[in-house]
Order: C-alpha cells, then structure tokens, then sequence
C-alpha cells in the first residue's frame, strides 16, 4: 500500500496494492496503523460507513460538521467516478481557504483521507456511482454545516458545465465561505 500525503494539510491519497491471480483480485484498501505513521498522530476509529448512488452530474457538498462532532473520512468509489473536492476550514493551517481537488474511480484504485477540519463535496462524472465514506464521528444534524459548491472567493472548477449539475435544494441554500464557520482551535479537532 502506497500513502501519498498531500503537501502539509494532512489529506492522503492511499493506493492499494493489487494482488490478482486466475480467481480475481484482492487488495488491503486501509490500514490504520500505515496511516497514523504517515500522519504522525492517532486516529479515531470509524464509527459510521455510508453508501452513496448518484447519476451523473450530482453534486453533493460542500458539508462539514462543528466540533466535538467534526468527522475525518475515507472516500471509496467502489463504481464509477467522481471530482472529490475539499476545502481547508481550519485558520491555523497553511492551506486554509485552499480547494483541492481529486478525480477518484473505481479503475484507479486510490482512496481519499481527509481529516477533521475540512468542508468535502463532490460531483458525479460516469452515468452511475457508487460511493462508499466512513466517518470517525456519527452524523449529526445540528452540527453540519455547507458551504455553496459555487462560492464565487473558492471558484471550484467543477469539470462539467455549470447547467448541468444538479444539486438538492439544500445544498442551493448553502453559506459563502466567507461566512462559514472555520476551525479556530487545533484541539477541537
């Protein structure tokens, strides 16, 4: 298994090493112990794993919840493809207020960390998918937070036409950045 961290912001992609033989495939898509060394910190255990089906051009975001109940997550697309997008809300760090982004699917084999602190969205690119993300805190309504997929201060380059996505009427009614709420305390998460 590959780690690749993302510059200082404690985001990673991990890799999988395949192993395939004449009966098919088999890969380790997660090791805690792997990934707290790359980190240089503990990890929480994951709690929650949800499944997520999308036709293409949804686009889901951009969410987060307030601490104590500020989540880390392991995005898997387990078929099809996505542009995954997150967002630093965290004022302390280098990367605040910086968006980046990550074509995942499920011919190239990679997963994406991202830890507590960060707003996360994403937009179906194939005509299905099928997502899988764990969370190392249980969702929690009053918590949750959005920031507007369109927020002109992010200027995200969603990779298809902006009359083409289709977002939920909540995520329509999402804050700017500018008025979200950002992380002050490292502790608090």
């Amino acid at each position: 298994m590959e780690i690749q961290m993302i510059d200082k912001t404690g985001l990673a992609l991990i890799h999988p090493e395949i192993h395939q033989d004449f009966r098919g495939s088999l890969s380790e898509n997660f090791r805690k112990d792997l990934l707290e060394e790359k980190l240089g910190y503990s990890l929480s255990d994951f709690c929650q794993e949800n499944e997520v089906h999308s036709k293409k051009g949804v686009l889901r975001g951009l969410h987060y919840q307030l601490p104590p109940h500020a989540q880390s997550k392991l995005i898997s697309v387990v078929n099809g493809s996505i542009y995954d997008v997150v967002v630093d809300m965290r004022k302390w760090s280098e990367s605040f207020g910086q968006v980046f982004g990550f074509f995942l699917s499920d011919d190239r084999d990679s997963n994406l960390f991202i830890p507590r602190g960060f707003a996360h969205g994403y937009l179906t690119l194939s005509d299905q998918s099928l997502v899988f993300y764990k969370m190392d805190q249980y969702y929690h309504p009053p918590s949750e937070q959005s920031i507007a997929w369109n927020d002109s201060k992010l200027n995200i380059r969603w990779p298809l036409s902006m009359n083409s996505i289709i977002v939920s009427q909540r995520d329509k009614t999402n804050i700017g950045f500018s008025k979200a709420f950002s992380f002050d305390d490292p502790s608090a998460v």
